[in-house]
């Protein structure tokens, strides 16, 4: 009788979902991923190095916004998921998903310590038939560069012993209609065994797959992605910084040049990028490019223009007051929404933590509002959300840096003397109290 490989062994454990996965980060990627394979029928051992997610989790309770409890709940008492700190876990794993961080130095380089410490803690515990597959967004060539040796010092053959993809994270918090089951899933692995494993154990759980020719390519297709938005971001801020030299409406622009058919896609304008993707991710294609002798001079530009905006802002706040006969020195500014986007509790990376900086710089009394965030703590700042209407009254200006649905727009301009508007919530509202963008 012919002894079943370990591809075989591993395809028919996914398969009939006998296979226990594991998830190495249990934040906006990892925690959903978990709840997606266990509610496929896997079962899911989480692992994190923060007690009191692992202790959430275990009680069935969830911090992530796009995970309700009520979902998470009953699959921890099935005994579907269950968290841990420990990596001796991965001794009985098949499949492992490495969710961590990968943030940015100061020096715009990319930071591999948290996978570069999940691979060591995985390799203690490393077996043969596992599938391992990292979704942490970097550089092209990490997994074949930096994880590919890591895993084959023991011996272990990859694309026979083991089995090693890179798949890039695709999350939108917030987004009502495209969570982790419906987003196409790319992956790209090592070899084509690779590939096809890691292709069958994503279509367990999600509707559509996309596999690619390798680890490489999957890497790109996630830079691409964010670079692209970067890039026609910035391009569209610094129109929004003429249009305001000529005194036109960026936003009426935008919206006329969208009714093309063809040929055209609208970008917005804002107070500078925030969140976990578009201001980081390009600058990984960036280094890596820069090692090859190359610069990367779409990306620098825009990151530029787009580090600029909280400055723009900043100086509508104080030529908008400075119009009212009022400095922005001793003045109380107001900023509504402090989440790095609409209708999210996340504030990495978001504007409003710049603004509020520079309003301080500037000798500016500052309080926010937001009904996502109750408290900033953050990049050196430390507040507590007030009431927003007892904001706006009290406020000489209001800015709008976040235009969460649940704010009462209306209200806003009837109590305050002075809005700056950046994100053109008060669309086709007409008020001489209101500068836009």
């Amino acid at each position: 009788m012919e002894t079943m490989t370990h591809f075989d062994e591993l395809r028919k454990k996914i398969e009939s979902h006998t296979a226990t996965a594991g998830v190495v980060g249990l934040g906006y990627v990892g925690l959903p991923l978990a709840v997606e394979l266990a509610e496929a029928g896997f079962s899911v051992v989480g692992i994190d190095v923060q007690q009191s997610k692992i202790d959430a989790i275990n009680r069935g309770e969830s911090y992530i916004q796009d995970v309700p409890t009520s979902v998470l709940k009953p699959l921890v008492d099935a005994g579907k998921i269950r968290a841990t700190a420990d990596f001796a876990a991965v001794e009985k794993l098949d499949t492992i998903n490495i969710c961590v961080p990968t943030p940015l130095r100061k020096t715009k380089d990319p930071d591999m310590s948290y996978i570069v410490r999940s691979c060591e803690e995985i390799a203690k515990y490393f077996h043969a038939g596992m599938l391992v597959i990292l979704e942490s967004t970097t550089y092209p060539g990490t997994t074949d560069e930096l994880m590919l040796p890591m895993f084959e010092a023991g011996g272990l053959k990859v694309g026979k012993d083991f089995f090693l993809c890179f798949s890039p994270e695709r999350v939108d918090p917030g987004n009502p209609n495209f969570q982790t089951k419906n987003i196409p899933k790319v992956v790209g692995g090592i070899t084509a065994e690779c590939t096809r494993i890691g292709a069958t154990f994503y279509r367990q759980a999600l509707e559509t797959v996309v596999p690619v020719g390798s680890t490489r390519v999957a890497e790109m297709v996630k830079l691409l992605e964010n670079t692209f938005r970067m890039i026609n971001i910035g391009l569209v801020n610094e129109i929004a910084m003429m249009c305001d030299n000529m005194s036109i409406n960026v936003w009426e622009v935008i919206e006329a040049a969208a009714t093309k058919p063809f040929g055209f896609m609208p970008f917005y304008p804002g107070p500078g990028l925030g969140g976990h993707c578009i201001p980081i991710d390009p600058f990984y294609l960036s280094w890596k490019t820069k090692q090859s002798g190359i610069e990367a001079r779409f990306i620098e530009l825009a990151g530029y223009i787009n580090g600029q905006m909280p400055h723009f802002v900043v100086d509508k706040i104080q030529n908008a007051l400075n119009e009212h006969t009022k400095p922005l020195k001793g003045s109380h500014v107001h900023v509504m929404g402090v989440a790095y986007k609409r209708d999210i509790d996340d504030v990495r990376e978001s504007p409003a933590l710049d603004i509020i900086h520079l309003l301080g710089k500037r000798g500016a009394k500052v309080t926010y509002s937001d009904p996502y965030v109750a408290k900033i703590n953050a990049d050196g700042i430390e507040m507590s959300a007030i009431e927003a209407a007892a904001g706006a009254t009290a406020a000489d200006c209001v800015v709008i840096v976040t235009d969460h649905k649940s704010f009462d727009y209306a209200g806003l301009v009837r109590t305050a003397r002075l809005i700056v508007d950046s994100r053109n919530a008060l669309k086709g509202i007409e008020s001489e109290k209101v500068v836009r963008l």
